[in-house]
Parts: C-alpha cells; sequence; structure tokens
C-alpha cells in the first residue's frame, strides 16, 4: 500500500491509499477461504467449490466488499500513523473509491476532519496568583513520626490487653449448645479496635491476660452474610496465648541511621524539610498552572466540536469505571445505584467535558502559533520517566507505545505549551491563607431555660 497526503488545510486532510491488483487479489482470496463453508454448489461438497465457481454463481465481486474492508481495516490505520495523522483525526472518513475490479489495482480517497485549530487571544502575560510554599515545624514532625510507625516492632507485652494491642487466641463459636462451622480457629493473630470482627468480639477481650479463658457473648448482624447465623446469639470460648504491643523506636542519631541514609536525626528532618517543601512548590505551581489555563479558556470558549466533546464523555466515563473497579464496581451499577441511565449520565458529564475538550482546542491551538515542537529527546525524557513507574526500560517503554507514539507526542505538546504559558505570566507569589477559625456554637436560649428547669425541679 503506498500513502499520500494529498491536502491539509482548514482542519481537513485528503489522502490517499494505493493498493495494487496483488494485494487486492490477496485480499479476497483471504476472505474467499474464511467463507467457502457457506457455499453450496451442485457437484462440490460444501466448503469445497473453487473461487472461480462461486464467482460465476454469485458474480465476480461476491467477495470484494469483505476484502477491501478488511484492507481498509489495517490499512487506513497504518496511513494515518505514517502521516502523523492520528491523534489529529476527530471523526470518520469520508471514503471515495476509484474503479473495482478483478485483476486491477484501486485507489481509496479519504477526507477526514482533524482536530480544530482556532485563533487564541490574550494568552501571555496572564496574571495569577500562586501561593509560597511554607513547610511547619508540625509537617516536619508529622512526616517524621508516620516513619516512626511504619518501624515499629510488635513486642510481647507481660499485662492485661488494652485496644491496639494485638492477641494471639483460639477461640471456637457455639449457638447454643452447637458449635457452628467457620467459627474456630487457633492461635489466630487479632488487633484489638482494628473492627476485623464481629461487633462487640474485640471490646470484650480488652483487659484480658496471657494465659487467660474467656467466654466472648456477640450477636450477629441481621444483614451478616452466614444467612444460618445471620440475627442469632452466639459465644466464643476463648483462650489468649499472647499479647503483643507496637513499640515505637526512639527518635534519635540510631532511628536516622537505620531508615535513611543519614547519620543523624537533625539531617534526616532537613532532608525531609526539603522534600516537603519540593513537593509543595510543585504542588503550588500545578494548581497556579491550572488557573492559568482556565483564565485563558474563559477568554476564548472555543467552538467545539460534538465528536471531541462526546470523546471526552467517553473519556471521563472510562476514568469512573476503573475507579469504580477497584471498588469491585461497574459503571452500569454506579448508574443504577444514582438512579440515572446512562444516556442521563453522560449529559451530566458534557460541561465538564465540553471544558475540557475547549481547552484542549486553545493549548493546541496556541501551539500550533508559537510554533512550538516536541522533540525525539523530549519524547524520549518522557517514556524514561513513565518506565520508571513500570519498572520498564526505555526500548520495552516504546515497545508497548508502538500505536500510540501520535498520542504521546501531543500530551508532551499540551505540557511544553502549559509551560510557556506560566513563562510568560505574571506571576503574584502570595502566603499562604490561614485557616478559618472554628467557632463555638452557643447553646440555644431555649435549651439553658429548659436545662435550668430540670435543675430547679431537682
Amino acid at each position: 500500500m503506498k500513502t499520500t497526503l494529498v491536502s491539509k488545510e482548514n482542519n481537513t486532510a485528503k489522502l490517499t491509499m494505493d493498493f495494487t491488483a496483488e494485494e487486492f487479489d490477496g485480499a479476497v482470496n483471504k476472505v474467499y477461504r474464511k467463507n467457502r463453508s457457506q457455499f453450496t454448489i451442485n457437484g462440490f461438497r460444501k466448503g469445497k467449490a473453487p473461487r472461480s465457481i462461486i464467482e460465476k454463481h454469485y458474480g465476480e465481486g461476491i467477495f470484494f466488499e469483505d476484502a477491501i474492508n478488511d484492507l481498509l481495516s489495517d490499512g487506513y490505520p497504518a496511513a494515518l500513523n505514517e502521516l502523523e495523522l492520528s491523534s489529529d483525526v476527530i471523526e470518520q472518513p469520508m471514503v471515495d473509491f476509484s474503479e473495482i475490479g478483478k485483476g486491477k489495482p484501486f485507489t481509496v480517497t479519504c477526507t477526514v476532519a482533524l482536530f480544530p485549530i482556532v485563533e487564541v487571544k490574550d494568552y501571555k502575560g496572564v496574571a495569577v496568583e500562586q501561593t509560597i510554599a511554607d513547610i511547619k515545624d508540625e509537617q516536619v514532625d508529622s512526616d517524621i513520626a508516620a516513619l516512626q510507625k511504619r518501624n515499629a516492632r510488635m513486642v510481647v507485652v507481660d499485662r492485661p490487653a488494652e485496644n491496639g494491642d494485638t492477641v494471639l487466641l483460639d477461640y471456637a463459636g457455639f449457638v447454643g449448645e452447637e458449635q457452628f462451622e467457620g467459627g474456630t480457629a487457633e492461635r489466630q493473630e487479632l488487633k484489638l479496635g482494628s473492627n476485623s470482627f464481629i461487633p462487640g468480639f474485640e471490646d470484650q477481650l480488652v483487659g484480658v491476660s496471657t494465659g487467660e479463658q474467656k467466654d466472648v457473648n456477640v450477636t450477629f448482624p441481621a444483614d451478616y452474610h452466614a444467612e444460618d447465623l445471620a440475627g442469632k446469639d452466639a459465644v466464643f470460648h476463648c483462650t489468649v496465648h499472647e499479647i503483643k504491643s507496637e513499640e515505637l523506636p526512639e527518635l534519635d542519631d540510631e532511628f536516622a541511621m537505620d531508615v535513611s541514609e543519614f547519620d543523624t536525626l537533625e539531617e534526616l528532618k532537613a532532608d525531609t524539610r526539603e522534600k516537603l517543601q519540593k513537593r509543595a512548590e510543585e504542588t503550588n505551581m500545578n494548581v497556579a498552572k491550572d488557573d492559568l489555563v482556565n483564565k485563558i479558556y474563559e477568554a476564548n470558549k472555543p467552538e467545539t466540536p460534538r465528536s471531541l466533546v462526546e470523546t471526552e464523555i467517553d473519556n471521563i466515563a472510562n476514568e469512573l469505571n476503573q475507579q469504580l473497579s477497584y471498588q469491585g464496581l461497574s459503571l452500569d451499577q454506579y448508574c443504577q445505584f444514582t438512579g440515572k441511565t446512562m444516556a442521563e449520565f453522560r449529559e451530566d458529564m458534557r460541561p465538564d467535558a465540553e471544558r475540557r475538550a475547549g481547552t484542549r482546542v486553545v493549548l493546541l491551538s496556541i501551539a500550533d502559533a508559537e510554533n512550538i515542537e516536541v522533540t525525539d529527546e523530549d519524547v524520549d525524557k518522557e517514556l524514561e520517566e513513565m518506565g520508571k513507574m513500570y519498572g520498564m526500560e526505555l526500548d520495552k517503554m516504546k515497545e508497548a507505545l508502538e500505536g500510540s507514539m501520535d498520542f504521546v507526542r501531543k500530551d508532551l505538546l499540551v505540557k511544553k505549551t502549559i509551560d510557556m504559558l506560566y513563562d510568560s505570566a505574571e506571576i503574584t507569589m502570595v502566603e499562604p491563607k490561614e485557616p478559618a477559625p472554628v467557632e463555638e456554637v452557643e447553646a440555644p436560649a431555649e435549651t439553658e431555660e429548659k436545662e435550668e428547669d430540670e435543675n430547679s425541679e431537682e
């Protein structure tokens, strides 16, 4: 197949795909072999009739349509990829064919709508505020405390169990005089206060000592998954073998050496502060960039093709479906829970999708006006960063994204454009806002009077 870009203007591209007679005949023969079992011809067993006999009975073009569809299903995406149009095309193409016949080459002409490029105004020197990153001592202490907790160890204690302790116990559950299935365990670890057992079970073990036997009385919830136990009273005969408590390491230089490459606790704290500072600066800069892009979008609000909006709705739906899947749910179930049809869900997402699609139109139009380009080095750097997340080398990432490199380039182009807009913006650094004080709510006057009356009655 030979691919040619005929024209590219006014958000429309025209391209041709030229197929040789041999390519077309090979596609026809492939369709024949796939479908010959469907034809019954007198004198031949079903599926054994030669292609020429079938064409004689049903017409020379009996296999042409399927052959053309097969060629286009592979050829059209390959053509877009070759011409670097994959991420630009936003609608199905209008297709024209040259004369088609046995032993003849043929040409397919495609006219496609491209991602719109519009005129964008007032996008340089936009005024935005960016919050100064101000890391407090409490934030550093909190981060160090979390590191301390992650490095805690469990130690056996010789005292009654407290909430938060882990007990090692045997238990056997009974309803009446009958021991029920699944209610027995030996040397089971249970953290008191974790709420991982039946409500009330863990509370009754607070205060037990090592070697103690204790009967724990509970009532199974009415909606308990085992219907034969739901709502029933039960008793668990428990024997406690061991009580462990979480012991935090001392926050000292030895701790710093154990958990990091630093020799002192002060060095560890300084490094923690530096990382928190860098993270806060990046977060605040990204917030400012979002504000900047929103302002430019609001100042322009381009007319966005419906197909782009529908694609963004698809993206939003796919993102939500992915999030729901982590909870064992689907988008269909979500719609059932919210009492909406899929059509209503899509309409609810439309305003957000219009904004997302419109913002992308604005940014890529600015990139076009400013002649911003993405180099191969930019792509390699991005893929290397992605590879770190997935534990893949650069070559493997390129293999995995072989058919999507045009989309990777477009996303990088958007990022570079936002960076350019940020560099040209008028950034005002502002102090962080203090959290609003929590006001104490006074008791209503009638409540106070009622309390006085009750006291007087006493």
